[in-house]
């Protein structure tokens, strides 16, 4: 469906920023505070202090925390370790905003900048030529993001955020009546009423059985399609819940996956992360490491298979054989599987439920089959 963004780091809006301002440019033009930003900064972010605890033994230097959202995960590994500073990007403005505002106080140390996925590589270069030394030992004030070598750690947050959610002008929730729209950046590209309004039925199938609808996937399509045009959020939500029949209605809304679906194809969701995360591993220093927390399976499968490619070093040896292919090894797996949160968490937030947690580390190259 849509495809990427054509701007680029360069453009006067995608300038790096310390936290705490976002810059001159007209959409930025706004003040950071006041009530409406105390109460959306206000949020859980889910697994923190296991992410924190991933990040506690990297290498000093520039952790790049890729989907910064409101700043809670940034927030909290610069309070845990001092050794880091943290480079956020988001290509929602509004969250930008309240996450400058919210890492303000770490000064230096906190960075941000409006960015897609496919950006990390210069949004990175960026960061290096605006200069500073390594980040210093813990104790000391980091002056500025650090330059050159490798990245300490990258952080992906995958999904929606609370602040796209709650905002029932954002189009994202089925719970409220509004306007379809779903868009990360509502600054550009096809909303949510395009792709609804335009796809053909059998794209529409293919999305909603990728996120679980099963045998019900052509039913829900074509119910979508004979609808059809749809504008609201609430129109959708009626759509899909009249086709589901009562007998297999399961736990939850019946309309949740759909506009999971929905939201995932507006953004190009999947895509994006799949040429996101070989970038970030590439990025990453000897020690550093890459954490991604994902919310449905399509995105834990894309985690999990880059990184079992990333730990084999390429080899094409059958499994159950030594290694002969001269295939070399640069990564290893923090922990085998996924980590999930905890009882008492998902209680606490119940939007940690679903979140799965894997983390890979960049070593010294060795031979697969050496000793």
């Amino acid at each position: 469906m849509r495809s990427p963004s054509t701007g680029t780091v360069e453009d006067s809006s995608s300038a790096l920023f310390p936290a705490g301002r976002l810059g001159t440019s007209p959409e930025n033009a706004s003040p950071v505070g006041g009530l409406r930003m105390a109460r959306d900064a206000h949020h859980e972010p889910v697994l923190a202090d296991e992410v924190a605890a991933l990040f506690d033994p990297v290498p000093p230097g520039l952790v790049l925390d890729a989907t910064v959202g409101l700043g809670g995960h940034a927030a909290t590994l610069l309070t845990a370790n001092p050794r880091v500073a943290v480079l956020g990007v988001d290509r929602d403005r509004d969250a930008l905003e309240i996450a400058a505002a919210r890492l303000g106080p770490f000064g230096a140390r906190a960075t941000v900048t409006y960015a897609r996925f496919a950006d990390l590589r210069h949004v990175v270069d960026e960061a290096r030529a605006a200069g500073g030394g390594p980040v210093p030992s813990a104790g000391e004030a980091a002056s500025s993001p650090p330059s050159g070598g490798g990245l300490s750690g990258v952080l992906f947050d995958l999904g929606v955020s609370s602040l796209q959610l709650d905002r029932a002008e954002r189009g994202f929730s089925y719970r409220t009546d509004a306007a379809l729209d779903m868009r990360m950046d509502p600054s550009g590209g096809q909303s949510a009423a395009d792709v609804v309004n335009q796809a053909s039925e059998a794209d529409l199938a293919r999305w909603f059985a990728s996120n679980g609808e099963g045998r019900l996937a052509r039913r829900l399509a074509r119910a979508v399609v004979a609808a059809r045009p749809l504008a609201t959020t609430g129109e959708l939500a009626a759509v899909v819940s009249a086709a589901v029949p009562a007998a297999v209605r399961r736990r939850g809304h019946p309309a949740s996956r759909v506009f999971q679906a929905i939201r995932i194809a507006v953004n190009d969701e999947l895509a994006e992360l799949a040429a996101a995360l070989p970038a970030a591993l590439d990025l990453l220093a000897e020690g550093g490491r890459c954490v991604v927390i994902s919310y449905h399976s399509g995105e834990d499968r894309l985690v999990k298979d880059t990184f079992a490619a990333a730990v084999s070093g390429g080899c094409t040896c059958p499994p159950d054989l030594p290694c002969r292919c001269g295939a070399t090894v640069e990564f290893r797996l923090v922990f085998r599987g996924a980590t999930k949160a905890s009882t008492e968490e998902t209680a606490r937030n119940p939007r940690a439920s679903s979140a799965r947690l894997r983390a890979i580390e960049r070593i010294a190259p060795r031979l697969l089959g050496g000793f």
